[in-house]
Protein backbone atom coordinates (compact mmCIF):
# COMPACT_ATOMS: atom_id res chain seq x y z
CA UNK A 1 0.00 0.00 0.00
CA UNK A 2 2.94 2.39 0.84
CA UNK A 3 4.59 1.62 -2.79
CA UNK A 4 1.14 2.86 -4.38
CA UNK A 5 1.19 5.75 -2.68
CA UNK A 6 4.76 6.99 -3.44
CA UNK A 7 4.00 6.30 -6.43
CA UNK A 8 0.75 7.73 -6.57
CA UNK A 9 2.29 10.80 -5.52
CA UNK A 10 4.92 11.33 -7.79
CA UNK A 11 2.79 11.31 -10.52
CA UNK A 12 0.53 13.75 -9.38
CA UNK A 13 4.11 15.75 -8.53
CA UNK A 14 4.72 15.30 -12.15
CA UNK A 15 1.63 16.14 -13.31
CA UNK A 16 1.34 19.26 -11.23
CA UNK A 17 4.59 20.38 -12.88
CA UNK A 18 3.20 19.98 -16.18
CA UNK A 19 -0.10 21.81 -15.79
CA UNK A 20 2.10 24.60 -13.56
CA UNK A 21 4.10 24.75 -16.52
CA UNK A 22 1.32 25.03 -19.57
CA UNK A 23 -0.58 27.46 -17.75
CA UNK A 24 2.14 29.87 -17.50
CA UNK A 25 2.64 29.05 -21.29
CA UNK A 26 -0.99 29.23 -21.75
CA UNK A 27 -0.97 32.62 -19.39
CA UNK A 28 1.82 34.13 -21.73
CA UNK A 29 -0.03 33.34 -25.46
CA UNK A 30 -3.17 35.08 -23.64
CA UNK A 31 -1.50 38.37 -22.29
CA UNK A 32 -0.01 38.39 -25.76
CA UNK A 33 -3.07 37.97 -27.42
CA UNK A 34 -5.48 40.81 -25.07
CA UNK A 35 -2.37 43.16 -26.13
CA UNK A 36 -2.36 42.84 -29.20
CA UNK A 37 -6.53 42.57 -29.27
CA UNK A 38 -6.22 45.95 -27.19
CA UNK A 39 -3.90 47.65 -29.71
CA UNK A 40 -6.27 46.97 -32.35
CA UNK A 41 -8.74 48.22 -31.02
CA UNK A 42 -7.68 51.13 -29.99
CA UNK A 43 -6.39 51.93 -33.51
CA UNK A 44 -10.01 51.45 -35.30
CA UNK A 45 -12.36 53.22 -32.53
CA UNK A 46 -13.37 56.34 -33.17
CA UNK A 47 -12.54 59.55 -30.64
CA UNK A 48 -15.81 60.12 -28.94
CA UNK A 49 -16.93 63.74 -28.98
CA UNK A 50 -18.97 65.41 -26.46
CA UNK A 51 -22.47 67.02 -27.41
CA UNK A 52 -23.16 70.19 -27.42
CA UNK A 53 -26.79 69.54 -26.24
CA UNK A 54 -27.59 73.43 -26.30
CA UNK A 55 -26.51 73.80 -30.04
CA UNK A 56 -28.77 70.60 -30.17
CA UNK A 57 -31.85 71.76 -28.97
CA UNK A 58 -31.74 74.95 -30.97
CA UNK A 59 -31.42 72.72 -34.06
CA UNK A 60 -34.11 71.13 -33.87
CA UNK A 61 -35.90 73.98 -32.91
CA UNK A 62 -35.52 75.14 -36.59
CA UNK A 63 -35.55 71.06 -38.25
CA UNK A 64 -39.06 71.40 -36.48
CA UNK A 65 -39.84 74.57 -37.84
CA UNK A 66 -38.35 73.71 -41.11
CA UNK A 67 -40.70 70.24 -40.85
CA UNK A 68 -43.97 72.13 -40.06
CA UNK A 69 -42.95 74.42 -43.50
CA UNK A 70 -42.57 71.39 -45.85
CA UNK A 71 -45.74 69.92 -44.44
CA UNK A 72 -47.92 72.73 -44.61
CA UNK A 73 -46.87 73.26 -48.39
CA UNK A 74 -47.70 69.56 -49.08
CA UNK A 75 -51.11 69.34 -47.23
CA UNK A 76 -51.87 72.36 -50.14
CA UNK A 77 -49.90 71.07 -52.84
CA UNK A 78 -51.71 67.66 -52.50
CA UNK A 79 -55.00 68.76 -52.75
CA UNK A 80 -54.59 70.55 -55.79
CA UNK A 81 -52.52 67.67 -57.02
CA UNK A 82 -55.51 65.82 -56.26
CA UNK A 83 -57.59 68.29 -58.22
CA UNK A 84 -55.89 68.22 -61.47
CA UNK A 85 -55.72 64.06 -61.08
CA UNK A 86 -59.87 64.18 -60.66
CA UNK A 87 -59.89 66.51 -64.30
CA UNK A 88 -57.70 64.13 -66.11
CA UNK A 89 -59.75 61.28 -65.19
CA UNK A 90 -57.90 59.68 -62.52
CA UNK A 91 -59.99 59.47 -59.62
CA UNK A 92 -58.06 56.94 -57.62
CA UNK A 93 -55.01 59.13 -57.89
CA UNK A 94 -57.17 61.99 -56.21
CA UNK A 95 -58.30 60.05 -53.47
CA UNK A 96 -54.73 58.94 -52.59
CA UNK A 97 -53.63 62.67 -53.22
CA UNK A 98 -56.56 63.79 -50.80
CA UNK A 99 -55.33 61.31 -48.34
CA UNK A 100 -51.91 62.03 -48.21
CA UNK A 101 -52.67 65.77 -47.39
CA UNK A 102 -54.72 65.02 -44.19
CA UNK A 103 -51.69 62.93 -43.41
CA UNK A 104 -49.39 66.05 -43.59
CA UNK A 105 -51.81 67.96 -42.38
CA UNK A 106 -51.78 65.88 -39.22
CA UNK A 107 -47.90 65.66 -38.97
CA UNK A 108 -47.77 70.06 -39.63
CA UNK A 109 -50.43 69.91 -36.25
CA UNK A 110 -47.87 67.65 -34.25
CA UNK A 111 -44.60 69.74 -34.97
CA UNK A 112 -46.54 72.75 -34.26
CA UNK A 113 -47.74 71.14 -30.65
CA UNK A 114 -43.90 70.67 -30.10
CA UNK A 115 -42.69 74.15 -30.86
CA UNK A 116 -45.53 75.93 -28.67
CA UNK A 117 -44.08 73.22 -26.07
CA UNK A 118 -41.14 75.32 -26.41
CA UNK A 119 -42.77 78.30 -26.36
CA UNK A 120 -41.70 79.01 -30.48
CA UNK A 121 -44.69 80.98 -32.10
CA UNK A 122 -44.52 79.43 -35.69
CA UNK A 123 -45.39 81.48 -38.83
CA UNK A 124 -47.20 82.17 -41.24
CA UNK A 125 -46.65 79.84 -43.85
CA UNK A 126 -47.69 80.59 -47.55
CA UNK A 127 -47.50 77.33 -49.43
CA UNK A 128 -45.45 77.50 -53.26
CA UNK A 129 -45.53 74.97 -55.41
CA UNK A 130 -46.25 74.30 -59.16
CA UNK A 131 -48.99 72.19 -60.97
CA UNK A 132 -48.00 70.21 -63.40
CA UNK A 133 -49.65 66.91 -65.26
CA UNK A 134 -50.25 63.74 -62.54
CA UNK A 135 -47.74 61.67 -64.10
CA UNK A 136 -45.26 64.66 -63.91
CA UNK A 137 -47.09 65.17 -60.09
CA UNK A 138 -46.06 62.13 -59.18
CA UNK A 139 -42.60 61.59 -60.71
CA UNK A 140 -41.46 64.41 -58.34
CA UNK A 141 -43.31 63.45 -55.17
CA UNK A 142 -41.93 59.88 -55.42
CA UNK A 143 -38.53 61.75 -55.22
CA UNK A 144 -39.88 64.17 -52.16
CA UNK A 145 -41.31 61.70 -49.83
CA UNK A 146 -37.99 59.44 -50.56
CA UNK A 147 -35.57 62.20 -49.19
CA UNK A 148 -38.26 63.18 -46.33
CA UNK A 149 -38.20 59.35 -45.61
CA UNK A 150 -34.68 58.31 -45.88
CA UNK A 151 -32.32 61.78 -45.43
CA UNK A 152 -34.29 64.64 -43.83
CA UNK A 153 -36.55 62.98 -41.02
CA UNK A 154 -33.93 60.78 -40.21
CA UNK A 155 -31.43 63.57 -39.31
CA UNK A 156 -33.91 65.51 -37.84
CA UNK A 157 -34.65 62.37 -35.60
CA UNK A 158 -31.01 61.96 -34.57
CA UNK A 159 -30.76 66.14 -33.42
CA UNK A 160 -33.98 65.71 -31.26
CA UNK A 161 -32.14 62.44 -29.94
CA UNK A 162 -29.20 64.56 -29.17
CA UNK A 163 -30.87 67.15 -28.01
CA UNK A 164 -33.47 65.07 -25.25
CA UNK A 165 -36.30 66.52 -26.77
CA UNK A 166 -38.67 63.11 -26.65
CA UNK A 167 -41.83 64.90 -28.05
CA UNK A 168 -40.00 65.88 -30.54
CA UNK A 169 -38.29 62.64 -31.45
CA UNK A 170 -42.19 60.93 -31.42
CA UNK A 171 -43.66 63.87 -33.81
CA UNK A 172 -40.73 63.40 -36.40
CA UNK A 173 -40.76 59.72 -35.98
CA UNK A 174 -44.74 59.54 -37.27
CA UNK A 175 -44.08 61.62 -40.55
CA UNK A 176 -40.83 59.65 -41.33
CA UNK A 177 -42.74 56.36 -40.79
CA UNK A 178 -45.55 58.13 -42.56
CA UNK A 179 -43.27 58.98 -45.67
CA UNK A 180 -42.56 55.75 -46.34
CA UNK A 181 -45.46 54.23 -46.88
CA UNK A 182 -46.28 57.34 -49.11
CA UNK A 183 -43.40 56.83 -51.38
CA UNK A 184 -44.75 53.33 -51.92
CA UNK A 185 -48.54 54.49 -52.91
CA UNK A 186 -46.88 56.92 -55.08
CA UNK A 187 -44.82 54.49 -56.96
CA UNK A 188 -47.43 52.10 -57.03
CA UNK A 189 -49.77 54.86 -58.60
CA UNK A 190 -46.80 55.66 -61.17
CA UNK A 191 -46.87 52.20 -61.92
CA UNK A 192 -50.23 51.76 -62.48
CA UNK A 193 -50.75 55.23 -64.54
CA UNK A 194 -47.99 53.90 -67.18
CA UNK A 195 -49.57 50.88 -67.41
CA UNK A 196 -52.56 51.51 -68.06
CA UNK A 197 -53.95 50.32 -65.19
CA UNK A 198 -55.51 53.48 -62.75
CA UNK A 199 -58.72 51.33 -62.31
CA UNK A 200 -56.97 49.00 -60.23
CA UNK A 201 -55.50 51.04 -57.52
CA UNK A 202 -57.22 51.30 -54.43
CA UNK A 203 -59.84 54.17 -54.06
CA UNK A 204 -60.54 54.51 -50.48
CA UNK A 205 -57.82 55.20 -47.86
CA UNK A 206 -57.58 55.67 -43.74
CA UNK A 207 -55.97 58.19 -41.92
CA UNK A 208 -54.89 58.02 -38.58
CA UNK A 209 -56.24 61.58 -36.82
CA UNK A 210 -53.26 61.18 -34.17
CA UNK A 211 -49.97 60.24 -36.09
CA UNK A 212 -51.06 60.39 -39.89
CA UNK A 213 -50.26 56.47 -40.63
CA UNK A 214 -52.38 55.99 -43.97
CA UNK A 215 -53.64 52.85 -45.50
CA UNK A 216 -55.34 51.79 -47.81
CA UNK A 217 -58.80 49.86 -48.96
CA UNK A 218 -59.28 48.40 -45.18
CA UNK A 219 -57.89 50.04 -41.74
CA UNK A 220 -56.71 47.99 -38.72
CA UNK A 221 -58.24 48.03 -35.13
CA UNK A 222 -55.62 49.84 -34.13
CA UNK A 223 -53.11 52.09 -36.01
CA UNK A 224 -50.09 50.05 -36.08
CA UNK A 225 -47.79 53.07 -35.37
CA UNK A 226 -49.10 54.73 -32.31
CA UNK A 227 -52.27 52.17 -31.20
CA UNK A 228 -55.05 54.65 -31.92
CA UNK A 229 -58.38 52.77 -32.61
CA UNK A 230 -59.61 52.35 -35.91
CA UNK A 231 -62.74 54.32 -34.77
CA UNK A 232 -61.25 58.09 -34.79
CA UNK A 233 -59.36 57.39 -38.53
CA UNK A 234 -60.66 59.29 -41.66
CA UNK A 235 -61.96 57.87 -44.44
CA UNK A 236 -61.71 59.06 -47.86
CA UNK A 237 -62.61 57.54 -50.82
CA UNK A 238 -62.98 58.98 -54.29
CA UNK A 239 -67.09 58.47 -53.90
CA UNK A 240 -67.17 60.93 -51.48
CA UNK A 241 -63.88 62.45 -50.88
CA UNK A 242 -63.23 64.68 -47.69
CA UNK A 243 -63.41 68.63 -47.85
CA UNK A 244 -60.92 70.36 -49.94
CA UNK A 245 -58.82 71.87 -47.04
CA UNK A 246 -57.86 75.71 -48.64
CA UNK A 247 -54.49 76.94 -47.92
CA UNK A 248 -56.25 79.26 -44.97
CA UNK A 249 -58.30 76.92 -43.64
CA UNK A 250 -55.37 75.24 -41.70
CA UNK A 251 -55.67 76.31 -37.90
CA UNK A 252 -51.93 76.07 -37.45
Amino acid sequence: MKNYIFIGIIIFSISSSFLTSCGKSDRNETSKTEQSTLKETSEIMPVLTEIDSTAEKAKTIDNLQAAYKGEVTAKAKYIAYAQKAEQEGFPQISSLYRAVSEAEHIHAGNHQSVLAESKVVVPTIKPEFTVKTTKENLAGDIKGEAYEATSMYPLFIKSAENAGNQIGIVSLTYAMKTEKKHNLMYTTALNALENNSVKTLPSVFYVCSLCGNTYANKAPARCTFCMTKSEKFMKISKVKANRDIAMDDCPM
